[in-house]
């Protein structure tokens, strides 16, 4: 059956854009030029593959925390995002998630089929200064990134085609919903006057509660404890992430601008101040200084001022990336005395850390940063913004894990989602792949 289906997914690819002249093109593309500004463009493409870098960084990053049996396996799985994920957006996940509006909620999967009108002569509304192709390639790093992030909470327990069944759906229903509520002009958060400069609810949340409702719903591994395969993995992908967060971060400033600039400096100092803080948090608690810890708490400073990025002063991001790496620190110890396999920590990192940076940039984004800050954060007298950002939280947060849950429960029906013991106890490497290292 599994062959059946790829083979008419093929044929069906094949057929449509061949003919996608004839079929699709409902809406004439101008011919004529627009000025784009090249500082822009260029700044735009430099970034669109800053990001995209960041996907085999978390390869590495995930790939080097697991056993042995399962690093290709757990690599695998970012670099299948980057695969398929690609197709799948410029196919339909655009569309979803910047066509036009559908009640706030979703956008109008038609208009943009085929990335048709999404070309090199218009530009998308809320970046005039690039090419509407650019733009469009650009959101299609976020997209990708975003199911790779989840793959840490089930590592070294999933079958490999369930997966990949989990990462269509949760692209489709979950982040395009998301993603045009909150970036969209007309979608429901950004009308709402909810702040997310480059992704912690539409990224960081929503991957942070997916991973929670995955751990949940596949339950513990056989083997909980493996020493961490090649912690030089762990250091070389965090390395690549922190590189690559700076097109995530800056590049969502869409222009060579002073907001890129802020989004540089404040990425840069949160990150540094939150791995300083788990390392120092790790001497206070009793632990050893280690490689893991100094990896983990830098990531976590990243995730948290991904909201924040381009609303808040240098100093400001300081406090997120201490208070996020002390509140994620806690959170993976408390993870680890429960009952819930999360097994890379996601919802401890991302997710929390996600939630805290999305309240923080309603406690800290300044009109002196960013004119466009209509309501200033709570430090500032001002109690709008910060109420808007605990709405969209919780709300998110509702939306996430159940919608979720629900998708695993679906996928688990349609294709058993866990291997069998054997196969587990063999590792992912060897019995879904045929490799080994």
């Amino acid at each position: 059956m599994r062959k059946i289906v790829l083979s008419i997914l093929l044929v069906s690819l094949l057929v449509l854009s061949l003919f996608s002249t004839s079929i699709l093109s409902a809406h004439p593309i101008p011919i004529e030029e627009i000025a784009f500004d090249t500082g822009d463009t260029a700044w735009m493409i430099v970034a669109t593959a800053l990001v995209l870098i960041m996907t085999p960084g978390l390869g590495f990053f995930y790939g080097g925390m697991v056993g042995k049996k399962n690093v290709i396996s757990t690599m695998l799985q970012s670099f299948m995002a980057m695969i398929i994920v690609t197709v799948l957006w410029i196919v339909i996940g655009f569309s979803l998630s910047f066509g036009p509006t559908i009640g706030g909620i979703i956008g109008n999967p038609i208009p943009f089929l085929f990335f048709q009108g999404v070309g090199i002569h218009t530009a998308w509304q809320a970046a005039p200064t690039i090419p509407f192709l650019l733009f469009a390639l650009f959101q299609a790093k976020f997209a990708i990134i975003t199911p790779a992030l989840i793959t840490g909470a089930f590592a070294e327990r999933i079958r490999f085609w369930a997966y990949l069944l989990f990462m269509v759906l949760f692209i489709i229903l979950i982040y395009a919903p998301l993603c045009h509520m909150t970036w969209h002009p007309e979608g429901l958060l950004f009308k709402l006057g909810v702040l997310d400069f480059a992704g912690g609810t539409v990224v960081h949340m929503s991957a942070g509660w997916a991973a929670l409702a995955g751990a949940m719903f596949l339950g513990k591994r056989k083997a909980q404890k493996s020493n961490p395969a090649r912690i030089t993995y762990v250091l070389l992908g965090t390395g690549l992430l922190w590189f690559g967060w700076f097109g995530f971060n800056a590049g969502s400033a869409l222009g060579a601008n002073g907001i890129a600039v802020q989004a540089l400096g404040t990425t840069t100092i949160a990150a540094a101040a939150a791995g300083m803080a788990w390392v120092f948090l790790d001497k206070i608690l009793g632990h050893k200084l280690s490689a893991m810890g100094a990896c983990i708490g830098t990531v976590v400073g990243l995730v948290a001022i991904t909201p924040a990025a381009g609303f808040v002063s240098m100093p400001h991001a300081i406090f997120i990336g201490i208070f996020s790496s002390i509140v994620s620190n806690l959170a993976v110890s408390a993870f680890h005395k429960g009952k819930i396999d999360d097994a890379l920590d996601v919802f401890a990192c991302h997710g929390v850390g996600g939630m805290t940076g999305m309240l923080l940039t309603g406690v800290f984004a300044s009109k002196a940063v960013n004119p466009a800050v209509t309501d200033q954060g709570l430090i500032f007298g001002e109690t709008t913004l910060f109420f808007n950002q605990l709405i969209a939280l919780v709300g998110v947060s509702i939306f996430a894990f159940l919608s979720s849950y629900f998708l695993f429960y679906v996928v688990n029906k349609i294709t058993p989602l866990r291997v069998s013991e054997d196969k587990e106890e063999l590792g992912l490497d060897l019995s879904q792949h045929g490799e080994f290292l």
